[in-house]
């Protein structure tokens, strides 16, 4: 298996029906967490790192809302930060495997309509989940509704040889999945927070080259993005 993606609703077909969501799969979600306990360890500890940098742009945060949670993995992270962590998916297969090694809260539902008033949490956070949405910019919309101090993202990078190397892969978890740019994801996010959006702010991992920090390069493989918001207006 390749790079532990979020799970989430799959992408339209051609005929515009929806395509098999391969993370409905109990044997996708049960194999899921391997990835990063084993291949993807490193690139899962550089990923946190850069997520955690990000963070620090939201001192005053305290609960977050994940949403494609698949088994829980960033949730339980933000949790063991001393964040009140809840998880969304739409997948009962990933969630029964959370429910494994966590006990919640965890919600099962559709980032499409978040089962949420505006404004419950201070974070919401989508991590490898956009690549696979049928709408992004819907689904960041309701994140936006749903949040008081921002949104945290992580992606992978269209214009990264990381990408290039999942698409040759065929890995049927990627065949649905759309990448995006840098500037691809921040004009998405821009105009999903609208009048709100304070500041956007990114970074790239440059895994798998080793020895480098994040830094705000255009091709690096994994784009974590930082968007603070203003009030309602």
């Amino acid at each position: 298996m390749g790079r532990a993606p979020g799970s989430t609703e799959a992408r339209a077909g051609k005929e515009g029906s929806p395509e098999p969501n391969p993370f409905d799969d109990p044997a996708v979600a049960a194999r899921y967490e391997r990835w990063y306990a084993g291949e993807g360890a490193e690139a899962d500890v550089r990923e946190r790192q850069l997520l955690g940098r990000l963070l620090a742009d939201f001192p005053q945060a305290e609960s977050v809302l994940e949403v494609g949670c698949g088994t829980g993995h960033f949730t339980r992270w933000m949790g063991n930060h001393d964040f009140r962590a809840t998880g969304l998916d739409p997948s009962w297969a990933m969630l029964a495997e959370t429910a494994r090694r966590d006990h919640g809260p965890y919600v099962q539902g559709d980032g499409h309509g978040l089962p949420f008033h505006d404004q419950t949490f201070d974070l919401v956070m989508l991590i490898t989940t956009l690549e696979f949405l049928a709408d992004p910019i819907r689904v960041l919309t309701e994140a936006t509704r749903v949040a008081r101090q921002g949104l945290l993202i992580g992606a992978l990078n269209r214009n990264s040889l990381l990408a290039r190397r999942y698409v040759r892969s065929g890995n049927p978890l990627w065949k649905s999945a759309h990448f995006f740019s840098v500037n691809e994801l921040t004009d998405m996010t821009v105009k999903a927070a609208g009048r709100r959006l304070g500041a956007v702010a990114w970074k790239t991992t440059l895994w798998p080259l080793r020895s480098l920090p994040a830094l705000p390069l255009p091709w690096g493989g994994f784009i974590g993005l930082a968007a603070r918001l203003h009030g309602p207006t």
